[in-house]
Formats: C-alpha cells, structure tokens, sequence
C-alpha cells in the first residue's frame, strides 16, 4: 500500500474548513474530519477506483459535504494536491501540480 502525502497547502484548507464547520455547529467540524479521514483511507487502499478529473489527477468526492480530495498516483506515492470546495474557483489548485 502506498503512503499518502500532501501538499503544504492542504493543511489549511482542511483547517479552515474544519473551523467554518464547527463555528456553524458544534461537532460537525469533526464530521467533516471524520469523513475526510475516511476518503483518504479508501483512496489509499484502492486509488485507481475514482475516475480521472483534470490533468491526470483523480476525484474523491465526500458524501456529506461539498468537497473533493484531487490525488494522483506516483510511483513512490499517492499525493493529495488539495481539498477542494466543489462550489468554489474549480481551478486554484492547478499551480501546484508543477
């Protein structure tokens, strides 16, 4: 099984949004936690399931929220390039694919 890693950036996407969930209500910050936490696990375990997005990257889209985890499959790993908002500039995380 391949290890994931991350982008510097998406730490704070998943921080920011964390707060916007748990200031609305108490505890869904974690929910949101939690169903990320599940998504990185299933796209660890079986990375080729999702279909290909944009530029050679894949798609996880979260159930309950309005969220995508953008990865790609390395040879050494699999890199999660951002949590992104479906709602919001499709296209912000392109200039860290270089």
């Amino acid at each position: 099984m391949k290890q994931l890693s991350f982008h510097p950036a998406v730490a704070n996407e998943i921080k920011g949004s964390y707060n916007w969930y748990e200031y609305k209500l108490e505890g869904l910050g974690d929910k949101f936690l939690s169903e990320l936490e599940d998504g990185f696990s299933a796209i660890q375990n079986f990375p080729d399931t999702w279909a290909t997005f944009q530029y050679g990257f894949k798609r996880y889209i979260l159930n309950r929220f309005p969220f995508s985890i953008i990865y790609k499959t390395t040879d050494k790993d699999i890199f999660i390039v951002a949590v992104m908002h479906n709602s919001r500039k499709p296209y912000y995380w392109l200039n860290r694919t270089n």
